[in-house]
């Protein structure tokens, strides 16, 4: 099976950013001010104590804004195209719906060349649509748009959904068929 679809690379989450300094920076102005009143406050101690202090409290800066970087995400809404519609993103359920409405055409193709038994048609078309079904109203999300989820897993290739003949064989084929599912008679492409 080829995909016709073109993938858009993942893209990088960045952190919620808004008026004002961003978080990284913040902990780490915030660790070297503070190591700076320290050494204004223990200016007479040795070197070596002020650089230990002032290493440790730098430390705790970058620390603590990697944790904000590790924990951030997890609070935070996602932007962008990533809304969630029941606990996946929209894109995702995108995706698995056309997946879901090909596989019921390639069934009804392999169903047509003698690949796919009756009984076995008939139990993965009504998995298969059930599941299209599902994942259409998760992304519609409300109960009137149930006419157009059944034209739509129909017009995948549901029962009663064959828009015309082939002339040679007269097998019904579906509006998009270029060829024949029987006999592979090659039918008039229109623009």
């Amino acid at each position: 099976m080829t995909s016709t679809s073109t993938r858009r690379p993942p893209q990088a989450t960045s952190l919620p950013t808004g008026p004002g300094v961003h978080a990284g920076p913040f902990f780490l102005i915030t660790a070297l001010s503070v190591s700076i009143v320290a050494f204004l406050l223990l200016r007479g101690q040795p070197l070596a104590a002020l650089a230990l202090i002032a290493i440790t409290l730098v430390g705790a800066g970058l620390t603590a804004a990697a944790m904000y970087r590790t924990v951030a995400p997890l609070g935070s809404e996602l932007a962008d195209d990533t809304s969630l519609v029941g606990g996946r993103t929209r894109a995702a359920l995108e995706r698995d719906k056309a997946l879901t409405l090909r596989a019921i055409k390639e069934l009804e193709f392999d169903r047509a060349m003698g690949k796919v038994s009756d009984a076995d048609f008939a139990e993965m078309r009504d998995r298969l649509r059930a599941r299209a079904v599902r994942l259409m109203t998760q992304l519609d999300g409300a109960a009137m748009y149930r006419a157009q989820i059944e034209r739509d897993v129909a017009a995948a290739g549901g029962a009663g959904m064959v828009s015309g003949a082939c002339v040679a064989c007269g097998t019904g084929n579906d509006g998009d068929a270029r060829f024949c599912k029987r006999c592979g008679h090659a039918f008039a492409v229109t623009a």
